[in-house]
């Protein structure tokens, strides 16, 4: 039914433009054109510079052919190229694509395929799993070398290095070929929990949303120094590449999370804030206490990933850190809950405060809703923090769907909300707190680990009959995989024999740091408990 605000108010140009993190960088740039963008190293770019750069990136991109709709892929360190392309590539209307640098070669040539890589940005420091993917690889693409100066150097595989390709750009291109604000701006690609990864598709008004989301729950400014300690390919660095643009602060890139590299990086450029998982807080927290006493007063640190250890929480504030606990996964753009703080809990005890800290906590203002549902009924679990349900999640910084997966997306939004797979409780204030996992997905220095591709590999071997993967708590890395074995009649195997054979087929961080052989428990119809096998590891390790 019509009525008078349906009558000569059409959306026109004048009042209707796509919602983009694309467009932080022209304002940014207009205001602060000679405020320090990005430090990376001994370089230094302004704003001004650095738009230059992106739309030279953007322009070139155009003359070797790319339109929107195709995939330009990435796989590099935290470096000023990968902040350029989280703007050039979807400037033109191409599709992100960042490629997690601890995949094995397997790993990447699925993604390229599956994805449609049309053009590949490699770093040269890992040029030689980049080499292996492309031989496996279906796919022909543009490949362009990246030659960082700060990097160890690599063997060269494209046609030519970044900074050429810039040469051949325009920085006066002002075109944008962005349309419409749910146009494909992202791929993020999942660990996946059945071996093939979910390519995760994003959106030009979810990333908006959720960049612009971070800001009012963990401000940052144009006073802000950002310490890239968070993978830029984890969810494209959380949006924070266009979060610290929106308010004009200063990146510092960082090639390495290595404790010495962060802490130095901290007292040399006067840090203000950094994210990362809880093994990054660990890091930090065990640094040399001389660098400590060194670091910026009041640093501000969003962590995400995994539960973080309230010990570990109480420690780092101890440093004059102060924490913001965050949730989210791929699929909701990266953090899209937050721990938030109220005033009235600083009387409490330092016990008392990291316990509240450690909890998940409530929905961003910019993703419409969150709670703890029966998975059975769809109805919210009591606020008891005892009863267990399934966090889910439904608004506007939830995920396209899953690129090429009508099946998963539809079951990921059944019943109109998107189901995390994380169990949790809820509080009686409405906090949620994640109890368990479900999917068996191991959570390992912040990057998701699929027990069913471990468990494939291990089958892989001739004398292992059956074989089950679950977490094993780890002080340094949150969980590791922790895996059970039973062998075939008259077969032996050591330990390090098992690990050799998951090194050879597994990325490193995937490898099972501890194997159990044993018989595996199972139900009537021959299904593995693992139930049973988590109750074992706490048994055996955390006696």
């Amino acid at each position: 039914m019509s009525n008078i605000y349906m009558q000569g108010l059409d959306k026109v140009s004048a009042n209707s433009q796509p919602l983009s993190p694309i467009n932080f960088l022209n304002r940014t740039a207009d205001v602060h054109p000679d405020k320090v963008a990005i430090i990376h190293g001994r370089q230094q770019f302004t704003y001004q510079q650095y738009r230059k750069n992106v739309r030279r990136l953007a322009s070139a991109l155009m003359q070797h052919g790319i339109k929107p709709g195709q995939t330009v892929s990435i796989m590099a360190a935290n470096i000023p190229a990968f902040l350029d392309a989280h703007y050039g590539v979807p400037l033109i209307g191409a599709v992100l694509n960042a490629i997690n640098i601890r995949l094995d070669a397997e790993n990447i040539a699925f993604i390229l395929d599956h994805g449609e890589c049309d053009v590949l940005f490699t770093d040269t420091a890992f040029s030689a799993v980049i080499k292996q993917a492309l031989a496996i690889s279906k796919r022909q693409p543009l490949v362009i070398d990246i030659d960082d100066a700060e990097g160890p150097g690599g063997e060269r595989l494209g046609t030519m290095e970044y900074q050429e390709l810039l040469a051949q750009g325009d920085e006066n291109f002002t075109e944008s070929l962005i349309e419409d604000e749910w146009q494909a701006l992202a791929l993020n690609y999942t660990s996946g929990t059945t071996g093939n990864p979910k390519g995760v598709v994003y959106s030009h008004r979810g990333a908006y949303l959720n960049a612009l989301g971070h800001n009012f729950i963990w401000p940052t400014d144009q006073h802000s120094n950002y310490l890239w300690t968070l993978p830029m390919f984890h969810c494209n660095g959380w949006c924070f590449p266009w979060t610290i643009v929106a308010v004009g602060g200063t990146q510092v890139c960082l090639r390495q999370v290595e404790v010495g590299a962060i802490v130095n990086a901290m007292i040399q450029h006067q840090v203000s804030h950094f994210c990362g998982a809880p093994i990054v807080l660990n890091m930090i927290l065990n640094a040399d206490k001389d660098l400590l006493a060194q670091l910026p007063k009041n640093i501000k640190a969003m962590t995400a990933g995994a539960p973080p250890p309230a010990a570990v929480i109480k420690g780092i504030e101890s440093l004059g850190i102060e924490i913001t606990q965050s949730y989210g996964l791929t699929e909701v753009y990266g953090p899209c809950v937050v721990s938030e703080w109220k005033a009235e809990w600083n009387q409490l005890s330092a016990d008392e405060r990291a316990a509240l800290k450690a909890r998940q906590g409530v929905r961003y203002l910019t993703q419409e809703d969150v709670d703890v549902l029966d998975p059975d009924t769809m109805e919210p679990v009591s606020a008891d923090g005892e009863t267990m349900g399934e966090i889910m999640f439904r608004g506007n910084t939830t995920m396209k769907g899953y690129l090429k997966n009508d099946k998963a997306t539809a079951e990921a939004f059944a019943h109109g909300w998107f189901h995390s797979g994380d169990l949790a409780v809820k509080h009686p204030d409405g906090y949620i707190e994640i109890r368990d996992r479900s999917k068996d997905i191991i959570i390992s220095g912040g990057e998701n680990i699929s027990s069913v591709e471990v468990e494939s590999v291990l089958y892989m071997h001739p004398a292992i009959l059956e074989a089950a993967v679950v977490a094993k708590n780890d002080e340094k890395w949150g969980e590791t995989p922790c895996a059970f074995v039973g062998l075939k009649a008259g077969q032996v195997l050591t330990e390090q024999e098992v690990i050799q054979h998951c090194r050879q087929h597994l990325a490193g961080f995937k490898v099972p740091k501890t194997i159990v052989f044993s018989e595996l428990p199972k139900t009537s119809t021959g299904k593995v408990q693992k139930f049973v096998l988590r109750q074992q590891v706490k048994t055996l390790f955390d006696a």
